[in-house]
């Protein structure tokens, strides 16, 4: 392996590193604005981010290292190649190129297909100095050679098998995700650090307590019990296999597949949570029924009204308040959509009399993105099914108590598992993806959504 195989999977560790280090700092961003967060799950989070932090230094101190002993190994080679003229010579020996007895930049007995040519035209577009002065030696020497041929004016297009095309690696677009809006709307606790369930205790039969029938009589009694409710801890996961060609000679081709395979992942437990068979909340939320062949916003609001006052109802003293209306993207657009005459008789605080609510103008995935009439937050999730109902078009609307969907999430997922070893045979880097979760929306039963033919593929016509 030469020195400059070395440096290019250095700048591959260094933008891998520079990836873990940004998705450590978003995580401590998002675990901020959670209203229930603890010092210590911050102090937690920012010694995963300082980790992280430390680990882009060491990669990059790496490979500044490499790039100096190239440039020495370079200055060596110069130096050995030189032959010294005699004092009176002129011109200056350092005002002129030798061709054939200055070693070119790039030789074709050392390099016989220009790959350290096209290694340094990359580097150079990404900001190498050494590359691009060597690149300039290249030039210079070009023109000693060939200048006659390099003054004619003949364009990019008669030389397409020289002309090396220029990737715009930091306008990549990656592939969009749903994310997880609604995952990091609702309570996140850490996760145990051992065992596949999580038990909660729930009080199942209370005490009573009632009238003395008299006097030294014996006062009511009723011996509690509690039921156990098991959450069993999931484990999420993806991997990519990536060629040692695509990783050694790509340009943060690395990076841009493990950025992905945490957006992947994000998406997935999103998703578990609004839509797991058994568990997931539109599986566990009692149903208020809209059916409407023709539906308007007008006609939906009181739904939303009955699915709140069923949320409250189940939880009564329990009740936190902090509820929530998780949607679709199409759904509250089609709200926003909406013209009336009609307001509400009882105003709420925070919305403005005479309006249907209020739009914050968040970009999708930054938390709440505006309030209902009654004040209810709404935060979008277009992980929300839309292929619902009998004519599988239908979404639903979900409306809970935030402080009672509850997420247990390890404090370093996921995490990333980069091995060498397992592909070897084929020359391949196995990178994978994994993270272990629990949830449930049942400690109480008190989640309602709202479904049926009034949520169908909105028609956007200002009704």
């Amino acid at each position: 392996m030469t020195l400059a195989d070395l440096i290019a999977q250095a700048r591959t560790a260094l933008d891998t590193a520079i990836a873990t280090r940004q998705q450590e700092q978003d995580a401590l961003v998002a675990l901020r604005s959670d209203p229930n967060l603890t010092e210590d799950a911050v102090a937690a989070r920012v010694a995963t981010r300082d980790a992280a932090d430390a680990e882009v230094t060491r990669r990059q101190e790496a490979l500044a290292e490499l790039e100096r002993e190239q440039a020495r190994e370079e200055e060596i080679a110069a130096l050995s190649a030189r032959t010294v003229p005699a004092a009176t010579r002129a011109p200056a020996y350092d005002q002129v190129h030798r061709v054939g007895q200055d070693e070119r930049t790039y030789r074709p007995d050392q390099d016989r297909r220009g790959a350290h040519f096209e290694r340094d035209v990359a580097a150079a577009f990404l900001g190498d100095y050494d590359a691009q002065s060597r690149l300039a030696r290249h030039m210079q020497e070009e023109r000693v050679e060939r200048g006659d041929q390099l003054q004619r004016a003949a364009g990019t297009g008669a030389f397409s098998g020289l002309v090396v095309p220029q990737y715009l690696t930091e306008l990549y677009a990656p592939a969009t995700s749903n994310g997880r809006p609604f995952a990091d709307a609702i309570r996140n606790h850490p996760l145990p650090p051992q065992g596949m369930v999580v038990n909660i205790s729930r009080v199942t039969t209370t005490s009573s307590v009632d009238m003395q029938s008299a006097e030294n009589a014996a006062v009511t009694e009723q011996d509690m019990d509690d039921t156990l409710l098991p959450i069993t801890v999931q484990t999420a996961a993806g991997q990519q296999t990536l060629s040692r060609q695509a990783v050694e000679r790509g340009a943060g081709v690395e990076s841009v597949v493990l950025s992905d395979l945490y957006r992947r992942y994000d998406a997935n437990l999103d998703s578990k949570l609004l839509n797991q068979a058994t568990n997931g909340l539109t599986n566990v939320a009692t149903s208020v029924a809209y059916t409407d062949a023709s539906p308007t916003t007008a006609e939906l609001y009181p739904k939303v009204i009955e699915g709140l006052a069923g949320v409250e109802a189940a939880l009564t003293d329990q009740a936190s308040g902090e509820n929530l209306a998780v949607m679709h993207s199409r759904r509250w657009y089609w709200m926003q959509n909406a013209m009336g005459s009609s307001y509400p008789l009882i105003t709420q605080p925070g919305v403005v009399a005479q309006t249907l609510g209020a739009n914050y103008a968040e970009r999708y995935g930054n938390g709440v993105r505006g309030i209902l009439p009654n004040g209810t937050p709404v935060i979008v999730d277009n992980n929300i099914a839309t292929n619902l109902g009998a004519g599988t078009n239908e979404d639903e609307i979900y409306l809970v108590d935030r402080n009672e969907c509850h997420l247990w999430e390890d404090p370093d997922a996921p995490m990333y598992i980069r091995a060498e070893q397992a592909k070897a045979s084929s020359l391949g880097v196995l990178m994978v993806v994994y993270g272990y979760f629990a949830y449930t929306h049942a400690r109480y039963a008190h989640a309602r959504k709202i479904a049926g033919t009034g949520l169908v593929t909105p028609t956007f016509i200002g009704a």
